[in-house]
């Protein structure tokens, strides 16, 4: 007995979807032109690392006292590297954040050398430090913005503060630096939201 009409088109669809090549991961290709064009910069949260804030005994110069990335955290740092490449930003200006889970996500980008900076260390267990370091990091971001593309790796409270946006790890924010110090969210690039979601 012959499929119904409606079911062999269905068929066909998922067949060809089959054949054809998946969408690059972070695909909004004009977000990616103002990336390389330097007009843009990527604010990056952490990779996934397990568990919120920081352990009691966290010291900054001991990665073993930290939040550090998993496993599934490490491929999601590459992956997301891979997208830049894909996407034609072979190089940028890394800064970091100097927590450990920073400077692994930073360095597993594969963008270029990465220079820890201290207005992107997580101020979660000490908030008042969050206007100073929002500040510093605005200040920065008003210089001109040089090519390679700039890429900030840092913590979910310090790009809360700076764009309102409450991402998720490996979530990409991009934005426009603006002439009075504000920045512009002109997009976000999501990781699969099946990822683990921490602080």
């Amino acid at each position: 007995m012959p499929l119904p009409v409606r079911l062999r088109r269905a068929l066909c669809w998922v067949a060809l979807g089959l054949l054809v090549e998946p969408a690059p991961l972070y695909a909004d290709m004009s977000l990616w032109a103002a990336l390389r064009s330097g007009e843009a910069v990527a604010l990056i949260r952490h990779a996934v690392a397990p568990g919120v804030g920081d352990p009691s005994g966290f010291k900054l110069e001991d990665c073993a006292t930290q939040r550090n990335l998993s496993e599934s955290g490490r491929r999601q740092a590459r992956q997301i590297g891979a997208a830049f490449r894909e996407n034609g930003v072979t190089r940028a200006k890394v800064l970091a954040s100097r927590w450990c889970r920073c400077l692994e996500t930073a360095r597993l980008l594969e963008l270029g050398p990465v220079e820890a900076y201290p207005p992107l260390d997580s101020f979660f267990s000490d908030p008042e430090r969050g206007v100073a370091q929002t500040a510093a990091v605005r200040d920065f971001l008003r210089q001109p913005g040089p090519l390679p593309p700039r890429v900030l790796v840092t913590h979910q409270v310090n790009i809360t503060a700076l764009t309102g946006v409450v991402p998720d790890s490996g979530e990409i924010i991009v934005i426009r630096p603006l002439a009075d110090g504000a920045v512009e969210v002109m997009g976000r690039f999501s990781p699969a939201r099946d990822r683990p979601r921490s602080d």
